[in-house]
């Protein structure tokens, strides 16, 4: 469906609009529905990727790298937190005196006028906004969203504009952007504690930040929590007495719970309850039981949205999973290769448990890179400690993604941590010898798993490419 381009985020035209940093996978989501709407959309980015060109296909002028002229006629610029003031870009945009807009901002004027719904939680929001879109497809409600991953699927895409009225958002609250969103109703699927207290300063402030989220919420709308989780938990009894609130999990005490949850290597199955009544059985085709936690938490939202149970189960089992979330990248010399985003213990912890399901025989090998150095100091026992469960673990240094260096801080830190045997865990600082080091260890029916939320990710398909005999060592 073809639709006018919204007058404003705020007191911005959004018709003429200018991306820093257009290749993110926030920022290319709001481009491609401003795009399908029919506004001008430029922007730039440091290197070429795969969002890039999709928004060029669809008729955006993005440029490789920075520069004041790139900003052409646009008169409005749409940043995140990671664009420093120093960006000239940025600097030209202030001197020129066009609309300097957060990307959050722009996210929810593009949602206005539509049933909005927002995933957040400290683990799994990506998995569970991906399942409850597709879930939505499947029922036949055409709905627009903006996720943070590609789906899985024959066009894979981060976000579309949709004819339905449903808008399904992806939520950011490492910098509490999510803030700026005022959501009809909204997931949260769990709150780590001590997770983005880099940006947020204390335990206390990440948890605050959710109960403002919750304050967003429309009057009429509703809140889906975790019901297993003790940080969501807080937010239930802090949140009831102020919107209609509905849980999922294992709980007894949860409104929609699970039981016989059964893992294998091609899917996830497990019963689930309705306050008591069964629903049908549900199956989605990817492994584990924390997907099994995201998906009851996508199907208990699309029932608060009025959705059949029948159809929204159906839809659940054409789930076939999202960009860097346990993606399988091929197979070469029998060995399987697959990549995770999984930057926090927990994440790391729950995919290695699922990955183990579907190696079987074969060994489970793991090439891990840290995402900051502020998560490495706090948490290389946490991550050690979950790398465990893995027979083999290659530690790569930290991604330098948006801070500086913290002197004696480095990948070596999460690999001391690790309780293997000596010689069963490495810290290998360059990337570069990454997958000539897994192509010399992997061995027919062995699993490789790359995680992490920097280059690591480029591992994989070199791996392949190394076993594969062109250049094996």
């Amino acid at each position: 469906m073809k639709e006018s381009v919204p007058t404003t985020a705020g007191d911005a035209p959004l018709d003429r609009v200018h991306f820093i940093g257009a290749g993110g996978i926030g920022m290319s989501g709001i481009a491609r529905i401003l795009l399908a709407r029919g506004a001008t959309v430029s922007g730039s980015d440091a290197k070429e990727n795969a969002n890039i060109t999709a928004l060029r296909a669809l008729g955006a002028r993005v440029h490789i790298g920075h520069a004041a002229a790139n900003l052409g006629q646009a008169r409005t610029v749409v940043v995140s937190n990671a664009i420093p003031e120093h960006n000239p870009e940025l600097r030209e945009a202030r001197r020129r005196g066009l609309a300097v807009v957060h990307r959050a901002t722009a996210l929810a004027s593009v949602m206005a006028g539509r049933r909005g719904v927002a995933v957040a939680g400290t683990v799994g929001k990506t998995s569970t906004t991906s399942m409850l879109t597709v879930l939505a497809r499947g029922c036949g409600t055409d709905p627009s969203y903006v996720i943070g991953g590609n789906l899985n699927e024959s066009e894979p895409s981060n976000a579309r504009q949709g004819g339905g009225e449903l808008f399904i958002v992806e939520a950011d609250e490492s910098d509490s952007s999510f803030l700026r969103l005022s959501p009809d109703a909204a997931v949260v699927t769990n709150i780590g504690a001590e997770d983005h207290l880099d940006l947020h300063g204390s335990a206390e402030n990440y948890a605050r930040a959710f109960e403002r989220f919750a304050d967003r919420i429309a009057a009429t709308g509703f809140l889906v929590a975790g019901a297993d989780d003790a940080g969501a938990n807080r937010l239930v009894r802090y949140a009831r007495d102020k919107v209609r609130v509905r849980t999922f999990g294992e709980s007894p005490t949860a409104d929609l719970r699970l039981s016989d949850v059964a893992v294998t290597p091609d899917g996830t199955t497990y019963k689930a309850f309705l306050d008591g009544v069964p629903l049908p059985p549900v199956r989605i085709g990817v492994p584990g039981r924390h997907m099994a936690l995201n998906s009851a938490a996508a199907l208990l939202t699309a029932l608060e949205l009025g959705l059949p149970a029948d159809r929204a189960v159906e839809g659940l089992a054409s789930y076939r999973g999202v960009h860097r979330r346990f993606e399988y990248k091929g197979e070469a010399g029998g060995v399987r290769v697959y990549d995770d985003y999984a930057n926090f213990p927990t994440k790391v912890r729950e995919q290695l448990r699922a990955a183990r399901v579907v190696a079987g025989p074969g060994r489970l090998i793991v090439a891990f890179q840290p995402s900051l150095f502020s998560s490495t100091q706090r948490f290389a026992a946490e991550f050690g400690a979950a790398l465990g469960a893995a027979d083999e673990v290659l530690v790569l240094d930290v991604s330098r993604a948006r801070e500086k260096p913290v002197p004696g801080v480095s990948g070596a830190l999460v690999a001391d941590a690790v309780p293997l045997p000596a010689g069963r865990v490495r810290y290998v600082p360059a990337t570069s010898e990454v997958a000539p080091a897994l192509a010399e260890l992997a061995l027919p029916d062995d699993l490789v798993l790359t995680m992490g939320s920097g280059d690591v990710t480029l591992v994989g398909p070199e791996l392949l490419a190394l076993l594969g005999g062109r250049g094996r060592p």
